[in-house]
């Protein structure tokens, strides 16, 4: 079974001031000192080291870092349309695969044993799947083959929110131990935040339900 990662990094990173993605990481942290996007797209390649990571026009210097992580690399040119576009590039570009896991570059604080437990949620079956952490879901979410169709029309900035909202039924939730699941970089002081404050500031939660809502009564494996 074909699992591909989809790296989302074509953002205009108009909340943090300038590109987020090339922002490095603070000291202290497990990455320190590698820019943002560059931390995600090597979390995520470790453990799908076929991903595609879709960037904006005009984002040259983080398309080099992202192909320097291992990923290909996919210029969406209707990326100022909303992240839905973004997704829908990148999905289409991975049309062959059996599965997709999409994750978010300005988060860099996933661990890469959380895409594993999701890619392997949809390799075991799963139609959709993503992890949860203290009763709180996440990223990256794991969508299985039947909904290529839906993600490939996919438009404007509200991501997959519709489509898990059409086929909540449909998710599996997995339980992990990683803060980094709710945890995005939107502005500078972000980067500096404790993790040990796992609940998410009002402007991530609300940028985490534009991108994939919060479907009633999902299955926990």
């Amino acid at each position: 079974m074909t699992i591909r990662g989809i790296l989302l990094a074509a953002g205009y990173s108009k909340r943090f001031g300038s590109n987020k993605l090339l922002e490095p990481l603070p000291a202290g942290s497990p990455d320190a000192g590698t820019p943002v996007g560059l931390a995600a797209a090597k979390h995520l390649v470790e453990v799908l080291p076929d991903s595609i990571a879709v960037v904006r026009p005009r984002a040259a210097k983080l398309a080099k870092l992202l192909r320097e992580a291992g990923c290909d690399v996919l210029v969406c040119e209707n990326a100022a349309e909303g992240m839905g576009r973004s997704l829908a590039a990148g999905v289409r570009a991975a049309s062959a695969a059996d599965g997709w896991v999409i994750a978010l570059a300005d988060m860099p604080f996933l661990q890469p044993q959380t895409i594993r437990a999701i890619a392997n949620a949809l390799a075991e079956g799963a139609a959709i799947a993503a992890p949860s952490y203290r009763g709180e879901r996440g990223h990256p979410v794991g969508f299985a083959r039947r909904f290529f169709a839906e993600l490939a029309a996919l438009r404007g900035d509200e991501g997959a929110r519709d489509l898990l909202r059409r086929h909540a039924d449909a998710l599996t939730l997995r339980d992990v131990d990683d803060p980094g699941i709710l945890r995005d970089v939107d502005r500078p002081s972000d980067l500096t935040r404790s993790p040990a404050r796992h609940a998410a500031p009002p402007h991530t939660a609300r940028r985490r339900a534009r991108t994939t809502s919060s479907p009633s009564s999902p299955r926990r494996g």
